[in-house]
């Protein structure tokens, strides 16, 4: 495995900059949560685009194209802690899947609202169909990473490919990273995602964020499956460049519902991870400009008596308080013992120009 870096793209999907300098992209994924029904999932993108979504996603694929329709044990989810415990894999993904014949009404409706629309593809045949809707992007899911004659394909279009890497090992995603350079394709970037649903806290191991970027010098988001704000708040702490979120109507229809964010609170999640990026900042010590006038509330040295001219400092006549108009607290012992060289009234600063340095 060898990975050499100096390789970052200036990634781009339509006109937005995937940069982690830049403020982190929201994608909108509407997944299977249109319960089958076109008119519901027209409304999930119409209240996507008008909440704050930077880009919304869909997922193209066929039931046919993901596995066979069979009854064997091994297309049944066995899994007791799954949403989808007990359902056959065939007929799952074709309760989720959204139809062909519906992708152009979604991607206008995106459009009337002024945001990209791209998806995920599962299948190497669908690209021309999809390319026809002159998607900005495709999406490479986790469950398809390893696909490379599928990746291939997509990378044959030149548009710009994210490819989650969930349940990938380190090799594993180098193996991946090593293909694309081979095929000299710089136009990706990797999202860190946790492929359970939904994913507990306790699971998400966020910190890989910022070891996928030094190791893979490419842009890298975060495909949240959690509830709740938390972690893609976390993720952009980490680095995250964008950050995709299932989003739903409301969490009792779609098949992904569980785990997804009522489209509705998109413009509050959106300003959760604005705030992330913003308090992530800079490498930066000292006060900021903000912090500049609070400096007089630290503590100096002061008066806490009348001190005529020639008398000692003691523990008695002077203390150190707030403002810090006095000397800094760290001269306090310096200055016990010594003689004052003028009159000092109550509460006014000690300066080092009424301590006689030499006692005779």
């Amino acid at each position: 495995i060898n990975l050499k870096t100096a390789l970052i793209f200036n990634m781009k999907i339509g006109k937005l900059d995937l940069n982690y300098k830049k403020k982190p992209i929201l994608i909108s994924e509407i997944s299977g949560n249109h319960n089958g029904k076109l008119s519901l999932a027209v409304e999930l993108v119409k209240k996507a685009a008008r909440n704050g979504s930077d880009l919304i996603k869909l997922q193209t694929y066929e039931a046919d194209n993901l596995t066979l329709n069979s009854s064997r044990p091994e297309f049944n989810i066995k899994n007791k802690k799954s949403l989808w415990k007990n359902s056959n894999l065939y007929n799952l993904y074709k309760r989720g899947s959204t139809l062909k014949e519906w992708h152009y009404k979604l991607f206008n409706e995106a459009k009337k609202n002024n945001v990209e629309c791209f998806t995920s593809i599962f299948d190497e045949n669908d690209i021309e169909f999809l390319e026809k809707l002159k998607v900005p992007a495709y999406k490479i899911a986790s469950f398809e990473c390893l696909h490379f004659p599928l990746i291939e394909k997509v990378i044959k279009t030149k548009k710009p490919i994210l490819i989650s890497t969930g349940m990938c090992t380190l090799k594993e995603i180098a193996e991946l990273v090593n293909f694309l350079r081979k095929k000299n394709f710089k136009n990706y970037a990797l999202l860190k995602c946790t492929s359970s649903y939904p994913a507990s806290s306790k699971n998400l191991n966020l910190s890989t964020i910022r070891d996928m970027r030094k190791r893979f010098d490419c842009e890298i988001g975060y495909s949240d499956h959690s509830i709740g704000y938390n972690a893609s708040i976390g993720a952009v702490h980490y680095g995250a460049s964008f950050i995709e979120k299932h989003v739903c109507l409301n969490n009792k229809i779609g098949i992904d519902s569980k785990f997804s964010l009522n489209v509705n609170n998109l413009q509050q999640f959106k300003k959760e991870i604005y705030n992330a990026y913003l308090s992530r900042g800079k490498i930066f010590y000292g006060p900021t400009k903000d912090e500049l006038q609070n400096l007089q509330f630290r503590r100096s040295i002061y008066a806490c008596k009348d001190i005529t001219k020639g008398e000692k400092f003691t523990k008695e006549n002077i203390k150190i308080i707030r403002p810090s108009l006095g000397l800094n607290p760290k001269y306090y012992n310096f200055v016990l013992g010594k003689k004052s060289l003028s009159n000092i009234k109550f509460a006014n600063p000690i300066r080092m120009k009424h301590v006689k340095k030499k006692q005779r």
